[in-house]
């Protein structure tokens, strides 16, 4: 058991609120205390023991970040302490080095070694479900896809930990976590909960 870890979920676009409950939920489940709460400001990041980077529209996303300062302020901190974050959907976009449709119109974090296609799997009317299975789970998962990105290739350290039809959908570098779907739509907690561990390694 830790007590007081402080989790931050970057409250731009996305389902926020859902992993706000999913990360809470999680939290009491393993006996662990702590506070998980949307990081509105660059102040918020010097506070964190973890960030969460929900879906959204990726466009946006970085454009907000860039100008709120919160781009610069989650850089720094992986540069000096490798925080541990999780991306989904859009999230995962923002955590690549390469995009490849990148028209300069999204400023990536650079915090994975690898290259993402947005949109792969299609538009708001292809979304879908799918089992999966993940590296390390017992069992498949049930993955929601909605405007999913897919991971194109990686490289260095990455490590990929799932695949659908021939496409990456999530991969692990270090401390960091990137996944094309949403986790945060289902009850099945164990994304959050693997995520929880990484974060519980970084500290121990």
């Amino acid at each position: 058991m830790v007590n007081g870890l402080t989790i931050g979920v970057i409250g731009i676009q996305g389902a926020v609120s859902e992993h706000l409950t999913s990360m809470r939920k999680i939290l009491e489940e393993t006996n662990n205390s702590g506070e998980v709460f949307i990081v509105r400001n660059k102040d918020d990041i010097k506070k964190i023991d973890a960030l969460i980077f929900p879906g959204g529209e990726s466009t946006i996303i970085s454009r907000i970040l860039f100008k709120s300062g919160l781009y610069s302020a989650i850089s720094k901190r992986l540069k000096e302490d490798n925080l541990p974050i999780i991306g989904t959907c859009a999230g995962c976009v923002i955590l690549a080095s390469e995009m490849t449709d990148n028209k300069k119109d999204v400023k990536l974090l650079s915090a994975i070694d690898m290259n993402v296609k947005r949109n792969a799997f299609g538009r708001q009317k292809d979304s879908f479900e799918k089992y999966i299975d993940i590296k390390g789970f017992s069992k498949p998962y049930n993955a929601v896809f909605i405007r999913a990105p897919s991971i194109e290739k990686v490289w260095g350290n990455c490590e990929i930990l799932a695949e659908i039809d021939n496409k990456i959908v999530m991969v692990k570098q270090e401390k960091i976590l990137a996944v094309s779907f949403h986790p945060e739509l289902t009850e099945d907690l164990r994304i959050h909960k693997y995520f929880l561990d990484i974060i519980l390694e970084n500290i121990s």
